[in-house]
């Protein structure tokens, strides 16, 4: 994992250096659209509505509208606000952890100890569990001032970030204030169908059926050789628009994708001499480019 941030978590005199590291990451498979009729990749562009061209990200500020005029504000401004510069974590107060509310959580990130000894942040790490309390934090992290929780899990300090009480919406549906009768004996079933259905909370029982079952298709097409060279997808951009780059990961992505293409070829033909039984799997490159032609050709 990388840092994503470093700072310090205040409370009175105490102060406990920490790096910020994001706790979750989304395991669904990657996809971009492409044109149906050719595979070409589809892309969106950050065009000037004034000028027509396509800005490079670095030229882009952010802007407030309020129906009738904009308010450009760029990194300089945003970069003088005094919350943006902090870099603490500091503790407003400590509450018991049963009064947190589930949806008011929002991110998740987990705290290292970020100095020469952790005795601060283990003391603070102990103190919250044996005071079954959690902190509630207020910190500035990507522009935007954040409230957070910061509790205990396992041995690592947890930061969840929290929404503020405005963001969080009422739930007013007038069928909630419909009296309903029910019978003691309808109450008794459903505990009974509850109870046939109990059992403790394992994460790792459950997996994600839907990704699984696209992998396993995205598996079988490259293995019938349902594809088409990733080469081919970019085609040519307009002169106009060559050595634009709208995103640094992006060309990163790209320059990849475009070197692995050119290693296959040569690597099947280094390894033919090597084994009886390679010919069989080299043979499946060849298979392949036919197929791409005609798909391309419709």
């Amino acid at each position: 994992m990388r840092a994503i941030w470093k700072g310090a978590i205040t409370f009175g005199l105490v102060n406990v250096p920490v790096k910020v590291y994001s706790a979750t990451e989304d395991h669904d498979i990657p996809l971009h659209q492409v044109h149906d009729k050719d595979g070409g990749r589809i892309r969106y562009q950050r065009r000037c509505e004034i000028c027509g061209k396509v800005v490079d990200y670095e030229h882009i500020d952010k802007a407030f509208d309020d129906g009738e005029q904009t308010v450009i504000l760029t990194a300089e401004d945003f970069g003088s606000l005094p919350q943006e510069r902090s870099r603490e974590i500091d503790v407003v107060e400590f509450v018991p952890n049963e009064q947190l509310d589930p949806i008011m959580f929002d991110r998740s990130y987990f705290l290292e100890p970020d100095s020469s000894s952790n005795k601060a942040y283990a003391l603070l790490r102990r103190t919250l569990e044996e005071t079954e309390r959690t902190a509630i934090v207020h910190f500035a992290l990507r522009q935007k001032t954040r409230l957070g929780a910061l509790r205990v899990r396992g041995d690592v300090l947890m930061l969840q970030t929290l929404l503020w009480d405005d963001e969080v919406r009422e739930a007013n549906f007038p069928a909630l204030d419909e009296r309903v009768r029910i019978s003691a004996q309808e109450l008794e079933m459903s505990h009974s169908l509850v109870e046939s259905f109990e059992s403790d909370f394992s994460p790792s029982k459950f997996s994600d059926d839907y990704q699984d079952e696209l992998r396993q298709l995205i598996d079988a097409k490259l293995k019938k050789g349902d594809a088409v060279s990733t080469e081919e997808t970019f085609g040519e951009q307009p002169e106009e628009k060559q050595g634009e780059v709208l995103d640094l990961m992006e060309a990163l992505r790209r320059s990849v994708e475009t070197s692995r293409s050119k290693k296959k070829p040569a690597a099947a033909a280094a390894k033919k001499p090597a084994a009886a039984k390679k010919p069989a799997a080299a043979a499946k490159p060849a298979a392949k480019k036919p197929a791409a032609k005609k798909r391309a050709a419709s």
